[in-house]
């Protein structure tokens, strides 16, 4: 049987402890289940669509929860189905009871995203916006609670949508040349196509924030980099807003990474505390300046730290000048024994008095960059993107060699039929399994 015709059911909540668990059903015999399980202080032959009821479920004769209940009538619901939901008290045996009396009158067991599937596969959510759903649940932040926000709001939708009607507008062309011979100039057109699939292709490109995307789902490495015995253990610390990094007066007290993650202006942010950047004949501390350089190295932003409570070192230019043309921020500590800065666009901070850190934080947050609302910020769309600009660079270089039109026009078509992947115009049951397969079975 086509899953479409089961009525599914599945705890739309975390499972475990808690003030409310609730029980999702969706399908055509949702208000008949919800009858079967449910007795409202009222008469049950009068279910209002949207109005919460107040009852109790039963099992048979014996009384099992009291809770609260609502029918959603379609279109009005988020699967565009007829949608029961139950809100009972929180806790596994009467969610899972609750869940079996459902099944055992008929129910089938959501799969993961199905209910998420099904408000997409009944037009009522584009694939993009189906996919931001994901995004907003799992977001680790309010940058990335946004960007989902963004995007569930139509983001990815209508800029992507945007392309494939001008690419519809470009295979339109295609057509009057091949209809009206006589009366539409192929070599003016072809020309025309050229430079505009060419403008598709850097728009499709300049779209792709891999960037902010790797920032969006799994945070910004920032790394704290400097000289032994500068402050970077007390800015750690400090970040932190706990004793995570051992600080201590002796040089080379920090030997390994230390890492932390926080959450810094709504952006995730995995920050490492590094061995102080020296020379040493110390095995130990050997090794922890090559783990400090490794970091340098893969780090989307470095803290580079100098001790405001001396003169610059010649280690502390050497670094300086090692870190210049690298995203990074320079950071003078100890403002509370010495407030003049020893380099302009340098950002004085005492991790003893707090002074600075406010700045500090912005910094890193203004490094981070905030996405547009017409770029693309999840990988899958990001790699479809690509693929779809690379099929238009080779639709503009057919039309520039005079290519016949029609030949070069499959380059239009692929490329539109790529973009449908991303808003879900063209797709196969494997890409919905591969889309839907990431989310929690209750959404």
């Amino acid at each position: 049987m086509d899953r479409q015709e089961l009525t599914i059911a599945a705890l739309a909540t975390p499972p475990g402890r808690g003030g409310i668990a609730i029980v999702r059903v969706s399908g055509r015999k949702a208000e008949e289940l919800l009858k079967l399980v449910f007795r409202p202080e009222g008469s049950v032959d009068d279910v209002e669509s949207h109005r919460m009821m107040y009852g109790k479920i039963f099992d048979g004769r014996e009384a099992v929860d009291e809770c609260m209940a609502v029918l959603m009538r379609a279109p009005r619901s988020y699967t565009r189905e007829d949608v029961a939901e139950l809100q009972l008290h929180g806790g596994d045996y009467v969610a899972q009871r609750v869940l079996k009396l459902l099944y055992d009158h008929g129910a089938a067991p959501a799969e993961p995203g199905e209910f998420t599937r099904r408000a997409f596969l009944n037009g009522r959510l584009d694939l993009s916006r189906a996919e931001a759903v994901m995004s907003l649940i799992s977001a680790q932040g309010e940058k990335a609670s946004r960007a989902a926000m963004r995007q569930l709001e139509g983001g990815a939708f209508t800029f992507i949508h945007g392309i494939q009607k001008e690419l519809v507008d470009m295979l339109s062309g295609v057509e009057a040349v091949l209809d009206f011979p006589d009366e539409v100039d192929e070599t003016e057109t072809s020309e025309k196509l050229a430079v505009k699939a060419g403008e598709l292709a850097e728009r499709l490109a300049g779209a792709c924030n891999e960037r902010s995307a790797r920032f969006l789902d799994s945070g910004m490495e920032v790394t704290i980099f400097g000289p032994p015995n500068v402050g970077k253990s007390s800015l750690f610390n400090a970040l932190m807003m706990e004793e995570r990094a051992i600080v201590t007066d002796i040089p080379g007290t920090t030997r390994d990474i230390v890492y932390g993650s926080i959450l810094i202006g709504g952006l995730r942010v995995n920050l490492s505390d590094t061995a102080g950047i020296h020379e040493s004949t110390e095995n130990i501390e050997k090794i922890g300046v090559e783990r400090a350089l490794g970091a340098m190295h893969t780090a989307d932003l470095l803290l580079v730290v100098v001790d405001g409570s001396s003169p610059l070192t010649r280690e502390e230019h050497a670094l300086i000048m090692q870190t210049e043309g690298r995203p990074r921020v320079l950071l003078q500590s100890k403002s509370d024994l010495c407030g003049s800065p020893y380099l302009d666009n340098i950002i004085l901070f005492s991790a003893h008095t707090g002074e600075g850190m406010d700045k500090v934080k912005e910094a890193i947050v203004k490094a981070a960059g905030e996405p547009l609302d017409s770029q693309l910020t999840l990988e899958r769309h990001i790699q479809l993107a690509r693929q779809a600009a690379q099929t238009l660079e080779e639709a503009r270089e057919s039309f520039q060699k005079g290519e016949s039109i029609d030949l070069c026009a499959v380059h239009l078509q692929d490329a539109l039929r790529i973009l449908g992947r991303i808003t879900g115009d063209h797709v196969d049951e494997a890409l919905l399994d591969a889309v839907f397969s990431n989310f929690c079975v209750g959404k």
